[in-house]
Order: structure tokens, then sequence, then C-alpha cells
């Protein structure tokens, strides 16, 4: 085996074990990192070894695709600064119906890149309102539903709740206590949903 060879062989190896904790995806610097020169990005583009995802972001063309592989495109845009959240969040937490046709993700204030593709929401998160996940991190079920809180009707609410209990997701005594920790108007909103069959 001619050294040439092997070098290629350790490179892809060392992209491989990046991408694998990425599901499949990976950065231009990463790949630089690694020891492909900026130079041959665009060769292995050409010939298939690599599926551009964005600009400086790709993922391994012989990638098995998984469920929830998005999300962690949606974190390296990010730099890693983005947590999958609101509907996206309920979505992989499998509470609900909900649906976007866009991925929603939490961003530290300040933050400044934008993607059609994205809705972004400006929090400061608590780590004990995330859940870190192969290859992204999500909020938290109650976190989910308390940042959807405000802009659901209460009967869609209500089931959002439901589900989640009833997976054991989340409890009613926990969830309410973490909505009046985060914002008054979710917990208002949440409160109404759980008792909006009572007579008035």
């Amino acid at each position: 085996m001619s050294a040439v060879v092997t070098v290629q062989r350790d490179l892809r190896r060392r992209l491989l074990q990046i991408a694998a904790q990425q599901r499949g995806y990976f950065t231009a610097a990463q790949a630089e990192r690694v020891g492909y020169s900026y130079q041959t990005h665009a060769h292995h583009v050409s010939v298939g070894n690599w599926l551009p995802a964005d600009r400086g972001l790709f993922q391994l063309a012989e990638w098995v695709p998984d469920v929830h592989d998005e999300l962690a495109r949606w974190t390296l845009w990010s730099r890693g600064r983005g947590v999958v959240s609101y509907e996206t969040g309920l979505s992989v937490h499998r509470i609900g119906g909900l649906e976007s046709d866009r991925v929603h993700l939490t961003v530290p204030p300040g933050f400044t890149m934008r993607h059609e593709a994205v809705v972004l929401h400006f929090a400061k998160l608590s780590r004990t309102d995330t859940i870190p996940i192969w290859g992204f991190t999500v909020t938290t079920p109650a976190r989910s539903i308390i940042d959807v809180a405000g802009s659901t009707d209460q009967d869609e609410l209500a089931r959002l709740i439901d589900d989640a209990c009833q997976a054991g997701l989340v409890t009613i005594r926990s969830l309410r206590t973490r909505a009046e920790q985060v914002d008054a108007r979710a917990a208002l909103n949440i409160e109404r949903a759980l008792h909006r069959d009572e007579p008035r």
C-alpha cells in the first residue's frame, strides 16, 4: 500500500470520526483541521464524496439518513449556539401534532446569522431546560411546551400537555413550576388550558 493511500485513508477515518458525531455533517473548517487542504474540497464535492449542504457545510455521501439528521446540520450552521426548540422541539419529543415548515432554534441574544429555513428565538436557556441528543441539543419537553404556550390555542395546548403527561415526559406540577419561573404569560395560558372544560 502506497504512502499516499495510507494518508488518504487516515484523513478519511479522522473525518468520519467527527462526522459520525454530527449525523454525517461536517464543516469546511473541521475538514481542514483533520488535514484536508481547502483546495481539495471542490474535488471531493465533484467526485461525489461530499454533499454540499450549505456554505462551508457538507455531509458524507455514504451517510445513511436518519430521522432528525437535518437538526445536526442547523446546529453546525449556528456554530453550536442554536438549540432546537418550539414546534421543532415538540416534534423531536413526539409531543402533539404542531408542524412547521421551518426549523425553530433558540439562540443567545446578539446572534446575528439568518437563514430562510430557520425561525430564530432569542433567549438565554438554562442547562436544566436543554437535553443533548446525538448531533444537536433540544429544549426539554416542559420548556418546549412553555415556549409555544403563548401562541397556541387552549385546546391544542391542552392536547400537548396531555400527550407529554401520558408519555411520562412531564408532570402537571413540574410544568406549572417551570412555567412560573420562565414566563408568566405562558404559565397563565397553561392554567387556562388545564381548566378549559371546567364550568365558568
